[in-house]
C-alpha cells in the first residue's frame, strides 16, 4: 500500500493500521493522510480519481483508538476500490426514491443520512474486524453511547459518529441500533454487556424509532448485495425511519 504520511502527526498508527489491512484486502491508488488541529473535526475518507485521502484530527490521531480509526477508514477505502454498492449508491438518489412527494422535515433528513453512513460502516467493518480484534472497538462503541444516553458531548469525534452534543434522543436510538448490530454481527459481546443496558435505555428516550428493527436491519445486511438489492435496502430503511413505509 503506497501510504503519504504528513509531517505533521505520528506515524506508527496509519503504518499499523496499513499493515492490518493488507493481511485481507489492498488499496490500489495512494492514501494521503492529513493530520488537522481542530480538534472537533471528525476522522472521515475522501475518494478522488487518483487517490484517497484519510481526515483525522490531531487528537484523534494521538489518541489510544489512533490505529483503530485508521484502519477504519482504510477499510471503507478498500470497499469504495472494490465498487461495494454501499460505498457508491447515492444517499440522495435512495432519499428521492424513498420520499418522492412526501414532506419531511430536514432533522429527519439529517438522521437519514447517518443512518446511511451506518450502513456503510457495517461493511466498512466487516472488513476492520476480519484483520483485527474488536475488543477496543466494543469499549469505544460503548464509551460512546453512554456520552449520547447521558446528553453528554463526546471526548473525541470521530468517523463512527456515536455522540453528538445535546444529542436527539432519535438519532441516539439509532446509533444505539447501529452498536448492536456491529457487536452481533461479529459475536463480540454476551447478552450480559453493558451496552446491552446503554442500547434500552436509548430505546426508551425514543420508542416511536424501533431500536431492536433497525438493529436487525443493519446485522442482517447481506455482505455482497447487488446494486438493486442494496438501494432497496437503503430506500426501506428511509421510509422506516420517516414513517413513510
Amino acid at each position: 500500500m503506497d501510504i503519504r504520511l504528513p509531517d505533521n502527526g505520528p506515524a506508527e498508527p496509519f503504518l499499523g493500521a496499513a499493515d492490518l489491512l493488507e493481511t485481507e484486502s489492498d488499496i490500489a491508488d495512494p492514501v494521503h493522510v492529513r493530520v488537522r488541529d481542530d480538534p472537533d473535526e471528525r476522522t472521515w475518507a475522501g475518494h478522488y480519481e487518483d487517490r484517497h485521502v484519510l481526515n483525522i484530527s490531531r487528537q484523534a490521531a494521538t489518541s489510544a483508538m489512533a490505529r483503530e480509526l485508521a484502519l477504519h477508514e482504510l477499510s471503507h477505502m478498500a470497499r469504495y476500490e472494490q465498487e461495494h454498492p454501499s460505498h457508491h449508491q447515492s444517499t440522495r438518489e435512495a432519499i428521492f426514491l424513498a420520499l418522492a412527494g412526501k414532506s419531511v422535515e430536514r432533522r429527519k433528513l439529517t438522521h437519514v443520512h447517518q443512518l446511511a453512513n451506518h450502513m456503510k460502516d457495517i461493511y466498512a467493518d466487516d472488513i476492520t474486524l476480519s484483520v483485527a480484534p474488536g475488543r477496543k472497538l466494543v469499549t469505544f462503541l460503548e464509551s460512546r453511547l453512554a456520552d449520547a444516553v447521558a446528553d453528554r458531548p463526546p471526548a473525541v469525534p470521530t468517523g463512527w459518529q456515536l455522540a453528538t452534543p445535546g444529542s436527539d434522543p432519535e438519532i441516539t436510538a439509532v446509533n444505539a441500533a447501529f452498536a448492536l448490530a456491529l457487536v452481533e454481527r461479529h459475536d463480540l459481546v454476551d447478552e450480559s454487556h453493558r451496552i446491552y443496558d446503554l442500547a434500552h435505555a436509548a430505546a426508551d428516550d425514543a420508542p416511536e424509532v424501533g431500536v431492536e428493527r433497525f438493529a436487525e436491519t443493519f446485522r442482517s445486511l447481506a455482505a455482497d448485495p447487488s446494486e438493486s438489492e442494496y438501494r432497496k435496502a437503503l430506500v426501506d430503511v428511509t421510509r422506516a425511519y420517516v414513517g413513510a413505509d
